[in-house]
């Protein structure tokens, strides 16, 4: 199981930075678990994922620092999405997606599947391939900063 989680946390990495800016990448990975205290308050937290099990809820945090003298303006990172990890959710950020291997781009909710009998389907999040996330604001030259980044994968098989 350990030799999957390493394999999964390879493929998971961030993908390309699509911009033309020197900026430094470190993605780590945690599992979300939910506990409850003795008075029934439930509380979320993130683990390191020692043993990763199927419906096991795997969020990003990104750490990044512009190591350039420019602000690092539209900068974006594309994830794929290993076979074994399915996207679960974004939150209120809402980041473009890809259902098609990174063909074509569009928020979820307006994406569709092409089906084997060439009808269309609304696509579901198990049918994303890729995520795109881009930086709203510059990075600012020669700073460092953590973002919790935008979306949820589950584990599925």
């Amino acid at each position: 199981m350990r030799l999957f989680f390493l394999a999964l946390a390879a493929a998971i990495l961030p993908g390309q930075a699509l911009a033309a800016n020197q900026v430094a990448l470190d993605n780590n990975v945690f599992v979300e678990r939910v506990s409850t205290d003795a008075n029934g308050k439930q509380r979320v937290l993130l683990e390191e994922p020692k043993v990763v099990v199927p419906g096991d809820r795997l969020v990003f945090v990104l750490n990044y620092r512009n190591a350039s003298a420019q602000p690092a303006d539209k900068f974006v990172i594309t994830n794929p999405m290993p076979a074994a990890v399915s996207f679960a959710d974004a939150g209120d950020t809402r980041p473009f997606v890809s259902v098609d291997g990174g063909k074509t781009w569009g928020l979820l909710s307006e994406m569709t599947v092409r089906m084997a009998d060439g009808t269309t389907r609304a696509a579901q999040p198990a049918d994303v391939t890729h995520v795109r996330w881009a930086f709203q604001k510059p990075i600012p030259a020669e700073r460092n900063g953590q973002a919790d980044v935008p979306g949820n994968c589950q584990i599925t098989s």
